[in-house]
């Protein structure tokens, strides 16, 4: 074989292991590209899947949990908790100013608003200065899962009025309030509440159990919805009831900045 062959068959035997070269590189980035995106895939799956089990988690948190009783608030010498019917009134009698308070135990900004001005009325009602007239709203009865906590509750706590330990359990449920969207407590859940804060007739478990009030809350809805003084100004055109909504003589004020203030000195 000559120079010239050799020199040509050492050329296409080079030009093979390079080719060689080039495929085996291109199937390891394949390779590469491969693992990557299963590795993607995986660490998405198990976000979702963590996200979800948290979702989950976070709105079963009520699950097989005991509601904190915490450190009732102490009402004052000659403070009285009185229902009637569905609006229980805590004060002392002859208090020269009294609001009418609206909520629901599963509204968000019902807690903030017992969270901001929730003691400071207290001490009012403990001082004499005050009347509170809670009216419970089930405004937002089909937004827990299952839905009818806010029912519950207001039946619950109207109960927790008969043995006068409304305030107590009142504030123990937006202390501790559930998720809205979530799971909120049952009932076995609330009348272990009320135990834990002193209840001992059987009276109270019985009314928890048997919605005694449902109706006549479901009724008193109605009726707060389609109340014009209880109307407000939400923006955008949007008039309507929701809660928490504060009233005096009978209408909504602004419940903001430092109302509770210009409520007691007006």
């Amino acid at each position: 074989m000559g120079g010239a062959a050799r020199n040509a068959r050492k050329s296409r035997q080079q030009a093979a292991a390079a080719r060689s070269v080039a495929q085996a590189r291109g199937s390891g980035s394949d390779r590469n590209k491969i693992i990557a995106v299963v590795v993607a895939v995986v660490v998405i799956a198990a976000l979702v899947i963590g996200g979800v089990l948290w979702i989950n988690s976070s709105k079963n948190a009520t699950q097989d949990n005991a509601i904190p009783a915490g450190t009732p608030t102490a009402l004052g010498p000659g403070v009285v908790e009185k229902r009637d019917g569905v609006v229980v009134s805590v004060g002392k009698p002859g208090a020269p100013k009294t609001i009418d308070l609206y909520a629901d135990f599963l509204c968000p900004y019902c807690a903030k608003l017992q969270q901001d001005y929730g003691p400071r009325m207290e001490q009012a009602i403990n001082s004499g200065q005050l009347t509170v007239r809670y009216h419970m709203v089930i405004l937002l009865n089909k937004n827990s899962d299952p839905p009818g906590y806010s029912l519950d509750s207001a039946n619950a706590a109207l109960a927790a009025a008969d043995e006068q330990k409304f305030t107590a359990f009142h504030d123990a449920l937006f202390k501790n309030q559930p998720q809205e969207g979530g799971r909120g407590y049952d009932k076995a859940q609330l009348i272990k509440l009320g135990q834990d804060l002193g209840i001992t007739d059987p009276k109270f478990a019985q009314t928890v159990n048997a919605g005694t009030y449902d109706q006549q809350l479901q009724t008193a809805f109605q009726q707060i919805q389609s109340d014009p003084k209880l109307q407000q100004d939400f923006g955008n055109g949007q008039i309507g009831f929701g809660t928490p909504t504060v009233a005096v003589n009978g209408k909504a004020i602004p419940a903001s900045g430092d109302w509770l203030t210009k409520v007691l000195n007006g």
